[in-house]
C-alpha cells in the first residue's frame, strides 16, 4: 500500500511537471512564431502564480511599479503601430487554465496605462486577456497636443486595434482558439466599451461596460462648469469639505428612506430633489452646522443639470448623494484637470488656456470638434443586437465623477432610436444602477459586484457582472438582477450583507419584515 502511494504521487508530479514544462515550452517558443503586420515584440514571459510582476517601463504616473499575478501565464508584451507616426503599447497575457475565452480590458480618464489588475484579474478567471495603454503613456492629455492620430488611438483606434491583434495571438498560443469574446472596462473603460459596440459590433459577443463616460464632451463640459460655480477657497461660493459632509448629510435626511428603509443610502437618487434651505444658517444661531444663503445656492447649482447658450442639454445633473467623494476631486476650489487639459490640448491646442475662464461657448467649440466622434453618442445599437451581442452596463449611484444620470438618459435615447420597450431592449442592453457605489467601485453600500478584483465577492453569475455576461452569452441566461456585497472593512474582508440590485427602469423598495441588510426584505418594483 505505501508503494503504492509513494508511486502514485510521483505519477502525479510527473504529469504536472510534463504539464507545466510543456506550457512554458509553448510560451518560450511563442515570440518565433509571432509574425504580424504592424507588430514588434519587446518581450515573451512565463510568469508563474504568485509572482509580484515588476513593471519598470509603465509610466510612475500609473501608478503600478508592480502587479501581483494570480494564475500561471504566458505574457506577451509588444508594440503595434497604428499610423505612419502612433503606435499602441499592447500587452496579452495567455492563462494556463484557460477557459476558451478571449477578453479586451479598458483604459481609464485620458490615460494611458495599461491596466494591469483587471490583466490578473481576468487571466485569474480562465480569460486570454488583452490591454493596451490607448495610444500614449501616463495619464496625462498632453500627449494629444498636436498629434491628432494619438487622439484616434484614444477616440476608438486603441482598443479595437487590440483586439484585432489579440484574437489572432490567441488562436496562435491556443490550438483551440477561443470560443467567445468578450470585454470589461469602466469609467473610459465604459465609453470604449459602448464606443465598440456601436462602431465594431461584431467584437464582441458579450460587453461589460461600467460607469461610461460617454456624452464624453458633456462629461468634460460639467466637470469643468463646477469650478465657476463653487470658485476658489475663500470664495463665498466655496465649501469645505466639511461643509460638503453638512449637505450630504440633510440630503441624506430628507431622501434616505424614501425607498422605505433608512440605512445611510439612497437607493434611487431620481427620487431626490432635496431643498438645502432647510440648512442655511440662522442670523440669530449660533450654530456652526449651516450653511450660508450663498453656499445652498452652490449645492442647488451642483445638483442642476447643465445647459448650453442656447437652453440645449449638456449633461444631467450630479446626482445627490455623491457629496462627500465628489469634495476632494471636483469641488476642490481648481479647474478640474481632465476638463483643462482636453480643452488645452485638443481643443485649442494652447497649453496657455485658461481653465478657470471655461464658459458653454468652450462646450460648444468642443462639440463641434468632436475628433474621432470621441463623445460616443450614437444611440442605434441595432447592429450590435444583430450580430448577436449583450451589453451589461451599471453604474454606481454614488458615483462622485460621472453622474449615473447619464446611464439612464442614453438607455432612454436608445429606447427612442431604436423604437423599443424596456422588454425589449432587455434582450440585448441592460442597465443595472447600483446604489451605494461610487465611481467604479467602493463606496456606501453593496458594491461588490466583481467588476473587478477590487470589488470581487465570487465568481458565481449571480455575484459577478463578469460572470452574468458570460452566462448570457453562452447559456442564454439574462441576468434579472445584480448582487453586491457590503464589505465589512474593504474587500477581502467579511461580507456584511448582500443587496440585489434591480436592472432598470425598475427600481428597488423595502418590504421588510427583515432588517435592511436582508436582501430578500428588497422588492424591484
Amino acid at each position: 500500500m505505501l508503494f503504492y502511494l509513494i508511486s502514485s504521487l510521483l505519477t502525479s508530479s510527473l504529469i504536472a511537471l510534463a504539464r507545466r514544462d510543456a506550457f512554458q515550452s509553448r510560451c518560450d517558443d511563442f515570440a518565433s512564431k509571432i509574425d504580424l503586420p504592424n507588430v514588434r515584440v519587446n518581450l515573451v514571459d512565463y510568469v508563474a502564480s504568485g509572482t509580484n510582476l515588476s513593471l519598470p517601463d509603465n509610466d510612475p504616473s500609473c501608478g503600478a511599479p508592480s502587479q501581483s499575478v494570480s494564475a500561471d501565464m504566458c505574457r506577451v508584451a509588444m508594440a503595434v503601430y497604428t499610423s505612419d507616426n502612433s503606435e499602441i503599447t499592447l500587452e496579452a497575457w495567455f492563462p494556463r487554465d484557460y477557459t476558451g475565452r478571449f477578453l479586451s480590458t479598458g483604459n481609464g480618464g485620458l490615460g494611458g496605462c495599461i491596466q494591469y489588475y483587471d490583466l490578473a484579474y481576468t487571466t485569474g478567471m480562465g480569460f486570454a486577456t488583452v490591454g493596451a495603454n490607448n495610444g500614449h503613456n501616463g495619464t496625462s492629455g498632453k500627449p494629444f497636443y498636436k498629434h491628432p492620430d494619438a487622439v484616434e488611438d484614444y477616440a476608438y483606434r486603441s482598443i479595437h486595434t487590440g483586439v484585432v491583434i489579440g484574437k489572432q495571438l490567441t488562436k496562435l498560443f491556443y490550438d483551440e482558439g477561443f470560443d467567445k469574446s468578450y470585454y470589461i472596462g469602466c469609467s473610459t473603460g465604459g465609453r470604449q466599451g459602448f464606443k465598440t459596440a456601436q462602431k465594431f459590433p461584431d467584437d464582441f459577443d458579450g460587453v461589460v461596460a461600467g460607469a461610461p463616460a460617454f456624452n464624453m464632451l458633456g462629461l468634460l463640459s460639467w466637470s469643468a462648469n463646477f469650478f465657476s460655480i463653487t470658485g476658489a477657497p475663500g470664495s463665498e461660493t466655496y465649501l469645505s469639505p466639511a461643509e460638503w459632509k453638512l449637505a450630504h448629510d440633510e440630503i441624506l435626511r430628507q431622501c434616505d428612506d424614501m425607498d422605505g428603509a433608512k440605512d445611510g443610502i439612497i437607493e434611487d437618487p431620481d427620487l431626490c430633489h432635496p431643498t438645502m434651505e432647510a440648512i442655511i444658517c440662522d442670523p440669530d444661531s449660533s450654530s456652526s452646522s449651516r450653511l450660508t444663503g450663498t453656499q445652498a445656492k452652490t449645492v442647488r447649482e451642483i445638483l442642476s443639470p447643465l445647459h448650453g447658450a442656447n437652453g440645449t442639454l449638456i449633461y444631467p445633473r450630479m446626482q445627490p448623494g455623491s457629496e462627500t467623494r465628489a469634495s476632494t476631486i471636483m469641488y476642490t476650489g481648481e479647474p478640474f484637470i481632465f476638463s483643462r487639459e482636453w480643452w488645452q490640448y485638443v481643443v485649442y491646442s494652447d497649453p496657455s488656456w485658461d481653465a478657470s475662464q471655461w464658459s458653454v461657448q468652450d462646450a460648444a467649440a468642443a462639440l463641434k470638434q468632436n475628433p474621432f466622434d470621441v463623445h460616443t453618442w450614437p444611440t442605434d445599437l441595432s447592429a450590435f443586437r444583430d450580430a448577436g451581442g449583450k451589453l451589461l452596463t451599471y453604474h454606481g449611484l454614488q458615483d462622485h465623477l460621472i453622474s449615473s444620470e447619464i446611464s439612464k438618459l442614453y438607455y432612454a435615447r436608445v429606447a427612442e432610436t431604436m423604437a423599443l420597450p424596456s422588454a425589449r431592449l432587455d434582450d440585448f442592453y441592460r442597465l443595472f444602477p447600483i446604489s451605494g457605489m461610487a465611481h467604479c467601485g467602493d463606496g456606501d453600500g453593496a458594491y461588490g459586484i466583481g467588476n473587478g478584483a477590487s470589488t470581487h465577492a465570487g465568481n458565481d453569475p449571480e455575484d459577478n457582472v463578469l460572470m452574468a455576461v458570460v452566462r448570457w452569452v453562452e447559456e442564454g441566461v439574462a441576468p434579472e438582477t445584480v448582487r453586491g456585497a457590503r464589505f465589512e472593512d474593504g474587500v477581502g474582508s467579511r461580507v456584511e450583507y448582500t443587496r440585489r440590485h434591480c436592472r432598470y427602469p425598475r427600481r428597488n423598495v423595502y418590504r421588510g419584515p427583515g432588517k435592511f441588510t436582508d436582501e430578500d426584505a428588497w422588492e424591484c418594483v
